[in-house]
């Protein structure tokens, strides 16, 4: 890194910020969605198209397609969407994409931090999407700054006012960053995206300790919002296992400051009542919702539940458009709307 983003003036602005575009990675082949031709990987592209088709209707969006999908990309794709050819290995923009930063001077910057297939790249393929993110951030105009550290885009969420929350899963992971201590990930993040309180979260969601999983991203969790307010999980179901992760999240944050010292203020978002699936447990999640210009496209699982978050989201978010996309054939996957979608923040003197 040609000194750090932080010293050269960049900052990690929050997401409701005016965007210039929204960058998004077609599913391809593979372990998750199934072989090339095949019925279970057209079926995800039309789900990931879905939300890339809804994100259109309010800004552009740029989408990293493999060589070998452009046909399929161009069939379920709208007009909105412009298609980026590139090697990837996966379809997670949110982990492998750079992070965005802003200046005072109307300069766009990104971090590209360094990715290995969320600790398990010891079993997944990722060499394309190790790289894919400075490929977005130069295709963007973005200055690219290096991180040493192993991170992904949906292990942080930040009000843009020096506050961000992580979880103690994620970067102190030994899969991901064997020996680093807290000091270590809060200096790299102060560095990096202008982190100046860092509020950790002890763990996330059950099932994103699945083999394949995450290991706990704080965007399936609570994120901040323009009111003011940080929306968190809530699982109601005692007998589901996050209803005791809901509960000691929540402790956490209710006992937390801001970079400003002021206590957060919490309001807990219910979870779907749908919280089993072939007797195991989901972790749908409206948390995971993505903050475009004008709209909030919302996680939807045709449930009971639907509508109270909605209502949520349009208070949190006033004066944006509530955009509900049925998110199921998404979580199947390991993650939502916010995690497939990766802002490009517009660039304010």
């Amino acid at each position: 890194m040609n000194g750090t983003p932080a010293s050269a003036g960049f900052r990690m602005p929050p997401e409701w910020e005016p965007h210039v575009a929204t960058w998004m990675q077609f599913p391809t082949g593979n372990f998750t969605f199934g072989p090339s031709g095949s019925e279970s990987l057209d079926r995800y592209q039309r789900a990931w198209a879905a939300v890339a088709n809804a994100v259109a209707r309010f800004e552009p969006v740029l989408v990293a397609v493999n060589p070998d999908d452009v046909d399929a990309a161009r069939d379920h794709l709208g007009e909105g969407a412009e298609i980026y050819v590139t090697a990837i290995d996966d379809a997670w923009c949110r982990d492998s994409g750079p992070t965005f930063l802003t200046d005072r001077n109307g300069g766009l910057g990104a971090v590209h931090w360094r990715f290995n297939a969320w600790g398990n790249g010891q079993y997944l393929s990722h060499d394309h999407d190790a790289r894919v993110g400075a490929v977005i951030a130069a295709a963007s105009g973005a200055r690219i700054f290096e991180s040493t550290m192993v991170n992904e885009g949906g292990g942080i969420h930040v009000d843009g006012a020096g506050t961000v929350i992580i979880t103690e899963t994620v970067q102190l992971d030994p899969d991901r960053n064997p020996g680093w201590t807290p000091a270590q990930v809060e200096a790299e993040l102060a560095a990096t995206i202008g982190a100046e309180r860092v509020i950790w979260l002890p763990r996330g969601l059950a099932k994103d300790y699945d083999e394949f999983g995450t290991s706990g991203h704080v965007d399936i969790l609570a994120t901040f919002t323009p009111a003011g307010t940080v929306l968190v999980h809530r699982q109601n179901d005692p007998a589901h296992p996050d209803h005791a992760v809901s509960d000691e999240i929540i402790e956490v944050l209710r006992s937390s400051r801001d970079a400003s010292g002021r206590p957060l203020r919490v309001e807990e978002m219910a979870a779907p009542a749908t919280g089993w699936a072939d007797d195991q447990p989901v972790d749908w999640s409206y948390i995971n919702h993505y903050v475009c210009n004008g709209a909030v496209i919302m996680c939807a699982f045709d449930d009971p539940n639907d509508d109270a978050a909605a209502a949520v989201l349009a208070r949190s978010y006033p004066g944006r458009e509530i955009v509900r996309v049925d998110a199921r054939a998404i979580f199947e996957c390991g993650g939502g709307v916010h995690c497939i979608t990766q802002q490009v923040p517009a660039a304010q003197r």
